[in-house]
């Protein structure tokens, strides 16, 4: 069986099993076309991933996961679409290719897991005009392992969400049961893939790795730090962590009694303390970060520049 095919999808953990190519919808609300919002140059990700140039990142739409405190709500709902998404895989590799011809080495493609196989349609096009830019898979860290192993080879990067540690986060604020059986097999399979190294070249950018991504969530640092640890004690304490601060309530949040406020600083430092202490290498952000990590993918820059320490 072909798991990258629409006909039976089997794309992210869900197992929605529909036909895309008839344009039967599951759980994403996506059928068998592409589904991009926004593709544009960002400088707000990880010193080694951004550079001085930044990377060409595709937003896919809609998600596999629809977390209450999203900070791309605009485009991740999965009732949500505007006439200016891109459908066509050749439009989409036109401007690919913009970038692509102004020297930018990295292209992203964030939160890929439900659209995955066209993804790979996009990747294969890309290589078809010539282009070998180093490959970023940004998800939520809720993927399909058996996808995962069929990426093996056409991935360079993996930059996984590495969200909750109970599974009652999850459920209350994804919408989702089972997030950390699922994110642990992931994470360990894209650690199989790639090791602990990250390879960077000449000019300081990823070219082969993992960073592991894990934003502290108002009232859950416990969580946070058991997140830390379960990585450490069973993966590997040599991975790479970047450790967010940057939440900030969104509109559906508020009404939370945990997440209607910002981060608070001892909460983000005991976390830190954490990771210090376990010996991860990796990032921290500004804790005010979450006042300028504001996107708006209504507009034509969604992202201010560089929030990564």
């Amino acid at each position: 069986m072909n798991l990258l095919s629409s006909r039976n999808c089997l794309f992210c953990p869900r197992q929605c099993a529909v036909d895309r190519s008839l344009s039967q919808t599951g759980y994403c609300n996506c059928n068998n076309e592409p589904l991009v919002s926004n593709i544009f140059l960002h400088k707000g990700e990880e010193p080694v991933i951004s550079g001085r140039k930044g990377i060409c990142n595709v937003f896919f739409s809609h998600c596999n996961l629809q977390c209450i405190y999203c900070q791309n709500y605009q485009i991740s709902i999965n009732d949500a679409h505007e006439k200016s998404w891109l459908t066509d895989t050749d439009m989409i590799v036109n401007k690919i290719s913009e970038q692509l011809d102004r020297g930018v080495k990295l292209l992203g493609f964030v939160s890929p897991s439900h659209q995955v196989g066209a993804m790979v349609r996009i990747i294969e096009n890309v290589w078809n005009r010539g282009y070998r830019p180093i490959i970023v898979y940004n998800s939520n860290g809720y993927d399909n392992v058996e996808i995962l192993k069929e990426l093996d080879g056409i991935v360079d990067v993996y930059l996984p969400d590495f969200k909750y540690f109970d599974n009652k986060l999850g459920q209350k604020y994804s919408n989702v049961n089972n997030y950390f059986e699922v994110a642990s097999k992931a994470v360990r399979e894209m650690y199989r893939q790639k090791g602990s190294t990250i390879i960077l070249d000449d000019d300081g950018l990823i070219e082969s790795g993992v960073i592991v991504r894990h934003l502290v969530l108002p009232g859950c640092e416990s969580d946070s730090i058991n997140v830390l640890e379960y990585i450490s004690n069973e993966i590997t304490p040599f991975l790479h962590i970047s450790l967010m601060a940057q939440y900030f309530p969104t509109e559906k949040s508020k009404s939370d009694s945990l997440l209607n406020r910002k981060l608070k600083k001892w909460e983000y430092d005991i976390v830190i303390q954490k990771m210090e202490e376990i010996g991860f290498d990796g990032w921290i952000q500004e804790l005010e970060s979450s006042d300028y990590y504001k996107p708006d993918f209504l507009c034509n820059t969604p992202f201010k520049d560089n929030i990564n320490n």
